[in-house]
């Protein structure tokens, strides 16, 4: 039961990050403007930060479940995320490339990696009626150490699936040699489309 936990807990999560949204979209952003070094980098210090997060969302996953007021105020959190992140990355594509000292840059994509980690509205409704369903289920076990090991494991699972998204960066931009101003402009208007979606999302569904 235990390794059944563990790979649910890989599998659920890795197959949650595959949607666009905020976060592989900047693990995309990052390969791309500092490099895989980077992005890994980034993409650490947000699984560990996610892994802590799921193991407190499951933990009390029938509290938030009671919370439907608050589920309505997180969608407008996640407008506001797109809308900044497009912003920045709208930004970024009008700045020169600079050195940084690699120790600058490790640190900028660890506080990077932390803040999404922490600022990321879609992880609690997401474990939240994921979560519940699959205790329902018995897929996982919440005796210990079994939420531990699902807490690992979702960390495993979005690791691996936004170290694929910075990888895919990497080879659309060697494959089709875009630069780098057009792919952040990209972004930048995935970022703002996705808050419209969830704009119209909030308002008319």
């Amino acid at each position: 039961m235990l390794l059944l936990t563990f790979l649910v807990a890989i599998v659920v999560n890795f197959v949650g990050y595959i949607p666009l949204g905020n976060i592989n979209l900047t693990s995309m952003q990052i390969s791309i403007n500092k490099g895989m070094k980077q992005a890994l980098i980034f993409i650490t210090a947000f699984s560990i930060v996610e892994g802590i997060f799921t193991y407190i969302l499951m933990r009390f996953a029938e509290w938030f479940a009671t919370k439907k007021e608050f589920l309505h105020w997180l969608g407008w959190i996640l407008v506001a995320v797109f809308i900044v992140m497009g912003l920045l990355s709208w930004i970024e594509s009008h700045k020169e490339s600079k050195l940084k000292d690699d120790d600058i840059r490790n640190k900028d994509s660890i506080r990077t990696g932390i803040f999404l980690g922490v600022f990321n509205p879609m992880i609690i409704p997401f474990w939240m009626i994921g979560g519940t369903y699959l205790i329902a289920k018995n897929w996982i076990t919440t005796e210990t150490p079994g939420l531990e090991l699902f807490a690992l494991g979702a960390a495993i699972g979005s690791f691996l699936c936004l170290y694929l998204f910075a990888h895919f960066a990497q080879y659309i931009q060697n494959r089709f040699s875009f630069s780098n101003k057009i792919i952040n402009r990209s972004i930048a208007l995935v970022f703002f489309a996705l808050a419209i979606f969830q704009t119209c999302k909030e308002l008319f569904f």
